[in-house]
């Protein structure tokens, strides 16, 4: 399987607790997701960050929607915790949320580990569109995120950037 690793970090003004509070709530994703890919979180409030806790979405792509449901596979508050695709456009998606408190703020990390489906017909899918689409999506959501924190701009201490490999 191709797999591809997205990171990026940035640094929040805020505590380790009130970072971490606005990355586990589910219904703050919808605020710092491109307009264009139509997020929505179709399972109803309230959402109980736990392990094992299931989330539905549904999200939008080349204009063609579709559902996508995670599984809550790590959560250790306020840390980290990790969502995995239960179902969904994905072959592999796993992505970690880990959180590290500093001098300056809250260290905030990403990784998201995925792949496409069909071989050599994702890949180029994913050098094409994908790639760039997920590029562009944690972009956005580290402008939409000074927002959320205070209003205050972030400091990006690591631009999102892909890596990939075979396994």
């Amino acid at each position: 399987m191709h797999i591809y690793t997205l990171t990026c970090e940035l640094l929040s003004p805020r505590s380790l607790k009130e970072t971490f509070s606005v990355f586990e709530n589910p219904y703050n994703l919808a605020r710092i997701t491109p307009p264009e890919l139509g997020f929505k979180v179709l399972t109803k409030e309230p959402v109980v960050m736990a392990k094992g806790v299931e989330i539905v979405y549904r999200i939008y792509w080349a204009r063609l929607p579709m559902n996508w449901r995670t599984l809550i596979t790590e959560y250790d508050p306020p840390l980290v915790f990790e969502d995995a695709q239960a179902k969904g456009p994905y072959a592999l998606w796993k992505h970690r949320h880990t959180f590290v408190e500093g001098a300056d703020g809250t260290t905030v990390g990403d990784r998201v580990d995925y792949a496409l489906p069909m071989g050599p017909i994702g890949r180029m899918v994913h050098s094409l569109s994908v790639g760039k689409q997920l590029i562009r999506t944690f972009e956005y959501r580290q402008e939409k995120l000074a927002g959320l924190l205070g209003g205050e701009p972030l400091r990006q201490t690591k631009r999102p950037l892909i890596t990939e490999r075979d396994e």
